[in-house]
């Protein structure tokens, strides 16, 4: 799933690439993915990109005349920059993985497709991105909040620190593989109860989030959209690494799995050198 340092760099391509042209089209594609009518698909014609920004890990694409259309790429989505398309001919309906299109005055412009069964992508046209019921829950973005801050939106939520930190009405912009790499670099257990971390353990975490995003922001920045993905793996320490060797103390990467998810962590880095077992049976101590 893109996570905030993939979002702000497709946004950040947007603004280098995009702004400044004129719309020609939005074409649809897969009718669910547009969960707004009001205005229209056609209201975009002949308006200009303004701005690309971000709402966590919502990429909002602003139109002149204060029109927004802003996606969440979900599970499976990406964006794909066209200098090019292989035909002027609108596209057909259910054929493929694109599911909206938006053409450009000069004859780029980029496809928002979604790869596998489960359709997930959400895009909406709508004139302020906090009517969005996803923007509107967002909570704090995980990059602005001061050590302060951070440590009350955790507090707020007992549970597992994993999960809290991807909460994103606690936290924006976190995701699954992110929030790996920020508890091994915190050395925190993802288990660990978020109303039992110390004071140092909370400001050793927030320092950990806004280095491993913050990196991952500076690496990401000035590529070009097919070189994100890429990008990712190549600064990953443990997540999608079970079995391998931890770059950090050479213990070997573990994971949990969940009904539809996993994660990964160090037993020597974060849990004391023993391994975690199945959530619903660990009884590690925290």
């Amino acid at each position: 799933m893109p996570e905030l340092p993939e979002v702000e760099a497709l946004a950040g391509y947007l603004r280098q690439r995009a702004v400044g042209r004129r719309v020609d089209r939005l074409e649809v594609a897969a009718i669910s993915a547009l969960k707004t009518y009001d205005p229209p698909p056609g209201a975009v014609a002949g308006k200009t990109v303004c701005d690309a920004r971000r709402h966590g890990k919502f990429l909002d694409v602003l139109l002149d005349d204060d029109l927004h259309l802003v996606v969440h790429l979900a599970r499976a989505g990406w964006l794909h920059y066209r200098e090019g398309f292989p035909s002027a001919a609108p596209l057909r309906p259910g054929k493929g993985p694109v599911a909206l299109r938006v053409r450009l005055d000069d004859g780029s412009g980029f496809d928002l497709t979604e790869a596998g069964t489960q359709k997930s992508l959400a895009a909406y046209l709508v004139a302020d991105p906090t009517t969005v019921p996803g923007v509107a829950r967002l909570g704090p973005d995980a990059l602005a909040v001061d050590q302060a801050g951070f440590a009350e939106r955790l507090r707020s939520r007992r549970g597992q620190v994993k999960g809290v930190l991807t909460d994103q009405q606690v936290l924006a912009g976190v995701g699954n593989a992110y929030s790996d790499e920020i508890l091994h670099a915190a050395k925190l257990s993802p288990f660990a109860l978020t109303d039992r971390l110390t004071d140092e353990q909370l400001a050793t975490l927030h320092a950990a989030t806004r280095r491993v995003l913050g990196d991952a922001v500076e690496r990401s920045l000035g590529q070009r959209a097919a070189e994100l993905k890429a990008e990712k793996r190549s600064g990953l320490r443990v997540h999608a690494r079970a079995g391998l060797p931890c770059p950090v103390c050479g213990d070997t990467v573990r994971e949990v799995s969940f009904s539809d998810s996993s994660l990964q962590y160090c037993p020597g880095c974060q849990t004391g050198g023993k391994p975690l077992a199945d959530r619903r049976l660990s009884r590690l101590v925290r």
